[in-house]
């Protein structure tokens, strides 16, 4: 078989999974994590289209001790890798996907063995101490519209600025395969802070840029950077330690998820308006039939979630 440029193979997989509709984030993730995988296999003279199981352990053994990757993370490498030898299965490159029996013999074991770790969850005052202290604009606007929302990063970075109503507080969220909703709510206090920061966005934006949230540069801020605005301010505050490696340890972008999710429940908010807002797939028989009338669902939204006393 002629050999195969590995970094061609890359932009055919690539392809691949655009044709097939994952998301951005997802090819993304997958792009990354293939890369490092090519890296080691051209570092050790390593044909990665002839790969046996004492590579996949030494790859392995690599990511635990070498790189300090987290289980978690690992496991996100194999999924891609999965992903990635299924691809060049399809396409006859190899005779085999090898990974699927070597995640189960390596990973889905561990993975029983270990519950999975909790994240952080910080109090209603705690969650307005930390907006109060956020003193740039553009930081307090993403953490308010995360908290008040529970979106995800991905999903932030996609909003455009004809996707908000100020009228109606409402904002469309782009189509996104793990969500069904896609019409979310904000409250005033949400508004009054996404107004400062559109007059901000003003003196910052490029021409032609249509992302709610720009970077210093005037263009579409991204993950990396959404990302080191919340952390930034949560070491500030103490509720992100750099020190350690427990999860519980650290507060980022996705606990604002959890904490929008826990709010809204403990606020008596139904369980099924809960899942409507996160945008969860509701695929029980009775939730066919179960019609959830916007209206109620925004009254719903604004009795429950919680006021951070923004200023």
């Amino acid at each position: 078989m002629e050999e195969i440029d590995s970094k061609e193979l890359l932009l055919k997989f690539e392809d691949d999974c655009k044709l097939r509709d994952m998301t951005k984030e997802s090819i993304r993730s997958y792009i990354s994590e293939l890369k490092i995988f090519n890296d080691y296999c051209q570092k050790n003279n390593i044909n990665n289209l002839q790969i046996t199981n004492e590579v996949l352990e030494h790859f392995l053994q690599y990511l635990r001790e070498e790189r300090k990757i987290s289980q978690s993370r690992i496991e996100n490498y194999f999924s891609a890798l999965s992903c990635y030898y299924d691809f060049l299965l399809y396409k006859g490159l190899t005779t085999t996907n090898i990974i699927v029996p070597f995640r189960k013999r390596y990973l889905k074991r561990y993975k029983k063995s270990n519950p999975p770790a909790v994240r952080k969850l910080i109090t209603i005052e705690d969650m307005s101490r930390f907006v109060n202290s956020i003193i740039p604009i553009r930081p307090k606007a993403i953490a308010i519209l995360l908290a008040k929302t529970g979106i995800r990063r991905g999903e932030l970075l996609e909003i455009e600025l004809n996707d908000v109503d100020f009228n109606e507080r409402t904002i469309m969220l782009k189509p996104f395969h793990k969500r069904s909703n896609r019409l979310i709510f904000f409250d005033e206090e949400t508004e009054i802070v996404l107004k400062k920061w559109m007059k901000r966005r003003e003196d910052l934006v490029n021409d032609g840029v249509t992302t709610l949230y720009v970077n210093d540069y005037g263009e579409p801020i991204g993950r990396c950077g959404v990302y080191n605005e919340i952390v930034l301010w949560a070491m500030k505050l103490g509720y992100y330690d750099i020190k350690s490696d427990r999860l519980e340890d650290h507060f980022s972008c996705h606990n604002f998820r959890h904490w929008f999710t826990t709010y809204l429940l403990r606020n008596g908010m139904p369980r099924e308006y809960v899942k409507e807002l996160r945008g969860d797939i509701r695929n029980e028989a009775i939730d066919i039939y179960h019609h959830i009338d916007r209206k109620d669902l925004k009254r719903a939204y604004l009795a429950a979630i919680p006021k951070l006393n923004v200023y």
